[in-house]
Order: C-alpha cells, then structure tokens, then sequence
C-alpha cells in the first residue's frame, strides 16, 4: 500500500510538470498526452525504475481507460454516424484498414494472425476522445475541419475499437468472437431501455437520482461510475475489450441524458477524469515502453512513423478530394484535416496495451509502435508549415504552366518561387498581428479555422494561401497609407 501511494504521488507529480511544459510551447501544438507518456517510459522499469508493474496501478490505468472512452463514447452523435459524412468515414477507415493490413503482410514482422490484426488496427486509428477537448480549446468546432474530425475521426476510432473485439479474442473463433459482442450489445441496450422506462415511470429511483444529481450526494456521477465498471467488469468476464465497455457506457448515457442535464454529467466526468484518471493512464501505460528497444530499431520505427501517415493521412485526404459534401474545402484545410485524423497516440497505447496482453505483440515491437505514434504527433506542425509552403507554390498550376511553355521554365518557377516568399511573409504578419492580440494557434489550427480567424480578428486580409500577387500588393499598399 505505502509503496503505490508513494508511486502514485510521483505519478500526479509528472502530470502537474507534464502539463506545465506543454503550456510553455506557444500555440500548444504539442499535446498533453505526449509527455505524459514521456514521463512514463522515463520513470518506468526499463528506465528510471521508479514505477513499476502492481494490482493497484494496474487499477488506476483501467479506470482512466474507462473513463476517457466513455467520454468518447457520449460524444459520439450516433446521428451523425449514420449520415453521409458518417458513411464516407467508415469507406475511409475500410480504405485504411486494407492498405494497413497489406503493409504488415509486406513488412513480414513474424507475427500471429492476431498479432497482424492489431498492428493493422493500430496503423488506422484516429484519437477521437482526445481530439474532442483539443476541439473544443482550440475552437475547431463548428469549422469544416471540425466537422471531418467528427465524422472520419470517429469513425477512426468507433470501428477499431469494434475490430480490436473481434480480433484479439484468440481463446475464441470469430463466430464466439461475433456472438459474444452481439451478446454484450443486447445487455447495454437492456440496460439502456429499462433506465429510460425508470425515467418515464417516474420510479423512486430515478427520482431520487434526478433530485439529488447536484446536492453533495451527486447521484447522477455516482451511478454512472457504477455503469463504467459494472461494464469494464461485464466485458472482463467474457474477454472483451475493456475499451469498447467503457464506449458502451458513454453511448448508453447519451441516449439517456441527450440534454442539458447531460451536459452537466459530463462537465463533472471530465473533471474527474481529466483531473486524476486520464492523465494517470497514459502514464502508467508508457511505463513499458523501453527506450533501448527502441533505439536499437530506428529503422523499423522510420518505418512505423511513415506508415501511420501514409495508411492513414493520405487515405483521409484523397477521400476529402473525392467526396462531394468536403471536395471544395481549400487545400490548407483539407491537410489540416488530415493530420488531425493521424493522431492516434491514445488509442494506440490502449491497443497495443491489450495486443501484449494476449501475446500478439511482443512489448519492444509495443514499445516501438507507441514511440511512432507520439513522434507523428510532434511531426505534425512541421508537416503542416510544409503544406503550407507546398499549397503557396501552387505545385499543379506550375506544371500546366512548364508544359504549355518549356522555353520558359526558369522564369515559371522564379515566378511562383515568389508567391511562396509572399505568402510566406503575410502568414507571419498576420501570425504576428495574433500574437499582440493574445491568441496563439499551432499551425494546424491555423489554417484549419483561417477563415474565422479572419473574421474575428483581421478583416481586412485575404485567405491564406489564395490570394494574388496584385491582392498582397494591395494589401501592402493599404498598409502604407494607413501608417
């Protein structure tokens, strides 16, 4: 007890400096989860020795995992699933998944069937609960992006999360695997349906948890963490994925508690998670992370890295080029969108916490895998200042251009070499102008919401990346005689 008390403490230490460095970064490109999984490959055994494996934090870390999918879970608006943006995801992660599974079959790693199956997996997710909050912070909701993120990245995350149930079962056939879920399906909806005829018959019960939701009691909190583990329980007793109960109990809340009232429930979760839980999983989770594993394969993790982007990112990008409802979405967009729907550093934890468990993975191919997953997340801002640069270049108007008029190849390229120095040079005065005014965005978010941003703070600019040599020179003119 003394010693997970004390490991404990040192956990919530790492939390409170992980947190503070990441708000030191300006724009907070980084997110939190990345050096919370720092900090526990550091203090874990294959490095400082400070943390270690035990019952009790074992406990912790599943609480936290339940916790952070059943806000996934409630945030998932099955409405919108099912939709066509809804529908055009699913397509999308199918894409993913097929180019994943072909990718581990040509890399031949030596793996089991099972072991193929949730390194696929692992290469398709999207962090959709994690990137909910950072939505939210970040004011991506209500943008184009946003709305991507909650159709293709939820997606990413929902249909993983019902793979990883049918595929690291290895004790049971997929026909038990299939049966079992159904099973565990019908209980949630049981439960589901029998709490709303309790609401509607007005039964004591929910009365007494109606009445008491915001006295000292909080009732509503305390049945739902009733729900989590009663669920993490269910799903341990029939060997399924811990993730997906703790997805089932957000869904059955939502269904519950659409509203205001709803609301309210999951302010007070996320305190409670985010507070102490979450942040606690990530950590205890990175402890198996070893560092010489993963220095002695720097090739395979180059591999590991390209391929998250590649299966992932460019699936997702084609797909918003081709469908209808996101094809005019400008280019700087439709990365940014990308690159978000690649950030998959929570799920991937989880996934490959699960793989070691039924041996389908051995821990320095986990550690490697989850290493890649955090470097994608740290890749990303510099990936998107490159697109940015790419998009100014105006790459497919330049080949037109060449091969209408060889003869004039270099002046073609000089010319366009020169809108990149000015869109260059407008994306960091307007950058600029948000800093005095206290707003301070990664690149990422930037052109993800650029056209708002315009609104609300710079109306006279153009949008980034399409705008004329004649509209900068305006631009710049108009500046002159203001000053």
């Amino acid at each position: 007890m003394t010693q997970d008390l004390i490991m404990l403490a040192v956990i919530l230490a790492a939390v409170v400096a992980s947190s503070f460095l990441a708000s030191l970064i300006p724009g907070r490109p980084i997110p939190e989860v990345v050096f919370f999984v720092v900090a526990g490959a550091v203090l874990g055994p294959h490095c400082a020795g400070v943390i270690h494996a035990s019952a009790g934090m074992s406990l912790v870390s599943r609480l936290g995992m339940g916790f952070l999918f059943l806000i996934a879970g409630y945030d998932l608006d099955l409405r919108e699933l099912m939709g066509r943006a809804g529908r055009h995801g699913a397509v999308c992660w199918a894409i993913c998944m097929a180019l994943a599974v072909a990718a581990t079959l040509a890399l031949d790693l030596g793996l089991s069937s099972t072991g193929i199956a949730a390194f696929a997996i692992a290469l398709t997710t999207t962090a959709y609960g994690t990137l909910v909050p950072i939505m939210r912070d970040r004011e991506l909701s209500g943008t184009a992006v946003g709305g991507v993120i909650e159709s293709y990245g939820a997606m990413g995350e929902l249909l993983p999360v019902v793979a990883m149930s049918l595929m690291l079962s290895p004790a049971r056939s997929m026909l038990a695997n299939v049966a079992v879920l159904v099973l565990f399906v019908v209980v949630c909806v049981l439960v589901a349906l029998q709490a709303e005829r309790a609401r509607a018959w007005g039964s004591r019960l929910w009365k007494w948890v109606a009445d008491n939701a915001e006295t000292s009691s909080q009732a509503t909190l305390r049945v739902t963490v009733l729900l989590l583990v009663t669920l993490l329980a269910l799903a341990a007793a029939l060997d399924l994925d811990a993730v997906l109960a703790a997805f089932a109990a957000g869904f059955i809340l939502r269904h519950l508690l659409p509203d205001e009232r709803g609301k309210r429930l999951l302010d007070k979760i996320e305190i409670l998670a985010n507070g102490f839980f979450v942040p606690a999983f990530f950590v205890i989770s990175a402890t198996s992370i070893d560092f010489a594993a993963v220095g002695a394969a720097p090739g395979l993790l180059a591999i590991f890295v390209g391929l998250l982007l590649l299966v992932r990112a460019l699936p997702v990008a084609v797909c918003l080029q081709v469908f209808p409802e996101t094809r005019d979405m400008p280019a700087g967009e439709k990365v940014s969108a990308s690159l978000y729907c690649t950030m998959a550093l929570p799920l991937i934890v989880a996934l490959t916490e699960a793989a070691t468990a039924v041996d389908a993975m051995p821990e320095s191919m986990a550690s490697v895998l989850v290493t890649a997953g955090a470097l994608t997340v740290l890749v990303i801002p510099v990936l998107t200042n490159a697109s940015r640069v790419a998009i100014a270049a105006h790459p497919v108007e330049a080949a037109h251009e060449i091969a209408e008029h060889p003869d004039s190849v270099r002046e073609i390229i000089h010319e366009h070499h020169e809108h990149v120095r000015e869109a260059t040079e407008l994306f960091h005065e307007e950058r600029a102008e948000l800093r005095r005014r206290g707003v301070r965005l990664s690149a990422a978010d930037y052109l993800a919401q650029a056209e708002q941003i315009r609104e609300r703070h710079i109306d006279d600019l153009h949008r980034i990346n399409e705008h004329s040599r004649e509209e900068y020179e305006g631009l710049r003119e108009d500046r002159r005689h203001a000053k």
